[in-house]
């Protein structure tokens, strides 16, 4: 049977799935995975209920397409369960990110990568280089 949801409409099914095979993981699982933690964001606050139903008791957190209001969602979450003491607010950070999307075409023109088109190892060495050069400049 072909798939009947568009493309974005497919991949986040296939996101929701996954969480929801983590939530039951969570649930049922060892003591390791029931001591785990996750943060359910979305564009929209109750889009994920369309193809999973079992979410509807998950705290899902909307950002509405803001990039800053991604960046201090995270940030709080990850403040919250790491126990740092010290984490740079959402606003600085999300200052730092926008930072780092003017120079990253540069960055990637100059290790010859595609800024579009590039994987997760990429990413995290055009990030590593950015920061590299950061602190040397």
């Amino acid at each position: 049977m072909p798939n009947q949801l568009g493309t974005r409409e497919s991949e986040l099914a296939n996101q929701v799935q996954t969480l929801g095979i983590f939530l039951g993981a969570k649930r049922f699982g060892t003591a390791q995975q029931r001591r785990k933690s996750c943060f359910v964001l979305d564009k929209e606050k109750y889009r994920c209920q369309k193809f999973i139903s079992d979410i509807a008791g998950q705290d899902i957190q909307s950002h509405n397409g803001n990039t800053n209001c991604v960046i201090a969602q995270v940030r709080d979450f990850l403040r919250a369960e790491s126990n740092q003491k010290v984490l740079p607010g959402g606003t600085v950070i999300a200052r730092e990110y926008m930072e780092f999307e003017k120079q990253k075409r540069k960055i990637c023109k100059k290790l010859d990568l595609d800024p579009i088109a590039s994987t997760f190892t990429d990413q995290a060495y055009i990030i590593a280089y950015w920061i590299k050069q950061k602190a040397v400049g």
